[in-house]
């Protein structure tokens, strides 16, 4: 059985990306690290990251006066769950509209195409057994 997807706002994206580069880490570090971009003040970046170790998304260690956070879910997690929200979302469930979008995009090199190719087919073989 999957896991639950994982559905970050653009805030909680903002923030998990933060951490990811810099943990473990405060809320300072992060509040500064975001400030240019979001122009949050240090409680409002604190509110946002105990919010998300609230739904599981940071973890948090008291260490004397300081908090120290760590991601609790991993990049591919994230990323997972975005695309299952836009797969969900955008293409109403639909795999092959969504794939042709993506494929059309932009350019793909032949290495790109050439691991595609492989994980269907990977897919193909195990689907038959």
């Amino acid at each position: 059985m999957n896991p639950p997807a994982i559905e970050l706002t653009e805030a909680e994206w903002a923030i998990i990306k933060a951490v990811w580069d810099r943990e473990p880490c405060s809320a300072p570090a992060i509040q500064e690290a975001l400030f240019a971009e979001t122009r949050w003040t240090y409680s409002t970046a604190r509110t946002m990251m105990d919010r998300m170790v609230a739904k599981g998304l940071l973890r948090a260690a008291k260490q004397g006066k300081m908090t120290s956070y760590r991601s609790a879910v991993t990049r591919e997690q994230a990323q997972r769950g975005e695309l299952l929200y836009t797969l969900k979302h955008a293409f109403n469930g639909a795999l092959t509209p969504m794939m042709q979008c993506l494929i059309e995009a932009g350019p793909i090199n032949l290495g790109e195409l050439d691991a595609l190719e492989a994980l269907i087919k990977s897919r193909k073989k195990a689907a038959k057994k």
